[in-house]
């Protein structure tokens, strides 16, 4: 049985548009391409990548075959503007919008796009979210030839949906109506990418599965939750259960849950789950050996509807969650595999960013960017690093910039407005345009505690310039 080698994806951004120059694949042919997208699911959360209870043995035998990141970084600290980065390829600095109301315009080019450049099968199945104007902005628009699953960012607060879309047309899922949990989003999603993997394909194809797990609503199938239940003390969410909110998300997330450490544990498993059956779909088809699956979260674990970061110690080694720009909102775990081209399990230290994706992607399908209209992005090709043999990327300096929302943080209202950078292991974080910029070194403080600004002045002027440069 071959091992699919499994990607997990972080870390952004350069200052100047970097367009890739294409490189021939090596393999006889353009790879098979499946990009997991989980959501809120914090570094920690995997077992190849710590010490947490949560089982993950198929993403940590991913791990231990493959490429796993230990210095990803998602394209945000909250979903949207993550998601824009990720597919069109930019950071915050060529980014209109960087708050969770930021959408895709019907200019943008995606990796959709990009890959339909090399006549890929491209199919998005689950979460979406960044698409405003059904027919101009949907998953069809935006560069896939087919789509299922969740349009708008609110429809992703439910893991028993009774509503779900169909390349633009809105599907009733009555396993769900009235009270019923018959239907797991997640393993929707996975069953539709397992169908797409078993049609027969003339051309390479192009997989993403964006999962809206571990986000809350807490919830998940009792086979999947029950392995945990006597394993944590619990303290019962009550949401919207006593008539008053029980904390600010209970509006969103109104049910309550009994055990809710047990449920998220049991909601990362199931993706963990998910997971191998794709490996197993691509093994039976014989095309296991040349699909590259990439595993990523797009931000930091969450707070939300029960959720407990710090029981799990979710980002450990590092501060913050979502919403934040310490490392813990933005640091992720990035699994890579691809068996014909990483033979030898190992571990990569390099930085990277979402916005490496799109052009990693363009190297790897043969497309020069300087061919595609309207691409516009400022990401780095990492397909060098993607080999038994790989070679280094040039450093450069990763940049985010989150808008946070005033009130509740889907309020549409942009407050304070936060950013980091990082160059080599230097991290720099602002929050607020008012306050003082902090300096630290992951080398040595990766929990980011000491401030160092004092002590290498010169270093914290250039980030201070940066976000300058950027208000």
């Amino acid at each position: 049985m071959h091992l699919c080698c499994c990607l997990i994806f972080g870390a952004f951004g350069f200052a100047a548009i970097s367009l890739s120059k294409a490189t021939e694949p090596t393999t006889p042919d353009p790879p098979n391409i499946i990009f997991v997208l989980a959501d809120d699911m914090g570094f920690n959360q995997i077992g190849a990548y710590g010490d947490t209870p949560i089982k993950t043995p198929q993403l940590d035998r991913l791990a231990a075959n493959g490429i796993r990141f230990t210095n990803a970084y998602a394209g945000n600290t909250v979903c949207s503007p993550s998601r824009v980065s990720l597919f069109t390829g930019r950071d915050g600095r060529l980014m209109q919008n960087n708050s969770n109301k930021v959408q895709l315009a019907d200019i943008d080019v995606t990796i959709a796009h990009v890959l339909k450049h090399a006549g890929y099968d491209t199919a998005l199945f689950g979460k979406y979210s960044i698409g405003s104007q059904m027919g101009v902005t949907d998953p069809l628009a935006m560069g896939f030839d087919t789509w299922f699953g969740m349009y708008s960012i609110l429809e992703g607060h439910r893991q028993y949906p009774t509503i779900l879309w169909r390349d633009g047309h809105k599907l009733r899922i009555t396993a769900n109506e009235g009270g019923k949990k018959g239907a797991y989003a997640q393993e929707l999603f996975a069953q539709e990418a397992i169908d797409f993997i078993n049609q027969d394909h003339e051309n390479p194809f192009f997989v993403m599965l964006a999962f809206s797990s571990p986000h809350a609503e807490l919830a998940a199938p009792e086979e999947f939750v029950k392995p945990y239940e006597s394993l944590f003390e619990e303290t019962p969410y009550s949401g919207m259960s006593k008539g008053e909110p029980s904390d600010q998300y209970a509006w969103y997330y109104p049910e309550p849950v009994v055990r809710p450490r047990a449920t998220l544990a049991g909601m990362v498993t199931a993706l963990d789950s998910y997971v191998g059956k794709i490996v197993d779909a691509l093994n039976r088809r014989g095309i296991a050996d040349n699909t590259l699956i990439i595993f990523t979260s797009d931000n930091g674990p969450h707070d939300e509807g029960g959720g407990d970061p710090d029981f799990f110690k979710a980002a450990a080694p590092f501060k913050g969650m979502k919403r934040d720009l310490f490392d813990g909102g933005i640091h992720v775990p990035m699994i890579a595999c691809w068996p014909a081209k990483i033979k030898t399990g190992r571990v990569e230290e390099t930085p990277l960013a979402f916005a490496d994706v799109l052009p990693t992607f363009a190297d790897i399908a043969g497309v020069s960017l300087n061919s595609v209209p309207r691409v516009k992005t400022n990401g780095t090709s990492i397909y060098p690093l993607l080999s038994d043999s790989p070679n280094s990327i040039p450093e450069r300096t990763l940049y985010w910039e989150f808008g946070k929302q005033v009130g509740d943080p889907n309020s549409g209202v942009v407050g304070e407005v936060f950013q980091a950078a990082r160059r080599g292991n230097w991290k720099a974080v602002r929050y607020g345009l008012d306050q003082p910029t902090q300096l630290f070194d992951l080398a040595t403080d990766p929990g980011e505690t000491t401030d160092l600004a004092k002590q290498h002045p010169e270093i914290h002027h250039e980030f201070v310039f940066l976000f300058e440069e950027n208000e």
